[in-house]
């Protein structure tokens, strides 16, 4: 096979794992922004934040990985992209920032830990609001007149994206309560256990209610499902996504094995994500935009695939250990400095 056909299909690869594991891994500390209001004092919201404290600056290193990769191998795609979503971008990465200042200087500040407190709730619901506007409009296509965007600066603007905006924020705060009863005990475990089983219905219904709003749509990702008999060789991802769902439903108030609710909400997210490829394959762009169609020179690709050989090993390398250093449960008088 020729460079021109197999290095997209590398590089959608590549770009689909680090937004993938930038979601599963900052998307928790999100959830606890998220569920920042539900501490019952400020010690509590301490308790929350120290869980996440030693590894939450390495995440965002995914989110970066995916930007760069779109735009080095995708750079149409990348345009299109910015051009339509250059507000929800925008309000996303001006969030994170907001969220990051308040996270450190919340535990630095000797008096105003109350307003910190309230501006890491605020930019963490924002960021995830943002994001899942972001998917929304993706999903829900946009409108190209020979391979640029025609669209205009709202466009993304629309019912489907503002439902998967909040499905998001619900979605990260399930992340957060299995967070916390993996890494907590007692009172504060006891609160995300009490979270976690509505959460769950919650998510689950967001679920199902983008996925019967899909076939009203030009994206063209429900003809992907139902076409020339893909139902049936698709068919595992929403079945397991079902028994997920119940599998996680029994864990969230089970005494002990704390790690499974967290684990099968990764799951979940998982599946989601996986049939979100499942939909849109092979286009970058929905309705219309293929990867092939998107992508930069293959010496260009090449190029950049280089450094990706060792840095990506690299990310991998230092993230899966800090994780490991700091595992186990966080205790309440835990200190971040």
């Amino acid at each position: 096979m020729e460079l021109a056909t197999v290095l997209p299909v590398v590089w959608f690869g590549v770009i689909g794992f680090g937004v993938l594991m930038y979601v599963l891994l900052d998307g928790f500390v999100l959830g606890l922004g998220v569920l920042a209001p539900f501490a019952e004092d400020e010690a509590q919201l301490d308790h929350m934040m120290n869980t996440a404290a030693p590894i939450w600056d390495g995440n965002e290193t995914w989110l970066v990985l995916g930007g760069a990769g779109l735009l080095a191998a995708f750079p149409r795609a990348y345009a299109i992209v910015l051009s339509a979503l250059y507000l929800p971008v925008l309000l996303m990465l001006i969030a994170l920032v907001f969220r990051g200042v308040a996270f450190e200087f919340r535990f630095k500040a000797r008096r105003g830990k109350r307003f910190w407190g309230a501006a890491f709730a605020l930019g963490s619901l924002l960021a995830a609001f943002a994001q899942g506007v972001i998917l929304g409009a993706l999903v829900e296509g946009m409108p190209l007149e020979a391979g640029k965007y025609a669209g205009g600066a709202l466009d993304w603007f629309s019912p489907f994206s503002m439902l998967t905006g909040v499905a998001v924020v619900f979605g990260y705060a399930l992340l957060g309560s299995s967070w916390l009863i993996l890494k907590t005990e007692g009172r504060l475990q006891l609160i995300a256990r009490t979270l976690t089983r509505p959460l769950v219905l919650v998510v689950a219904a967001f679920m199902g209610l983008v996925s019967a709003w899909l076939p009203f749509l030009d994206s063209r990702i429900m003809a992907r499902w139902f076409e020339d008999g893909n139902f049936w060789w698709l068919s595992p991802v929403p079945v397991l996504a079902l028994l997920n769902v119940l599998w996680l439903w029994r864990a969230a108030m089970r005494e002990g094995r704390d790690a499974r609710p967290f684990l099968l909400t990764l799951a979940f997210f998982v599946l989601g994500f996986a049939g979100l490829v499942l939909g849109i394959w092979p286009n970058i762009v929905p309705p219309s935009l293929s990867i092939w169609e998107a992508a930069s020179p293959p010496s260009s690709q090449m190029f950049v695939l280089g450094g990706l050989v060792f840095l990506l090993p690299l990310i991998l390398g230092y993230t899966a250990w800090s994780y490991r250093v700091f595992r186990g449960k966080v205790q309440a008088d835990a200190g971040y400095h």
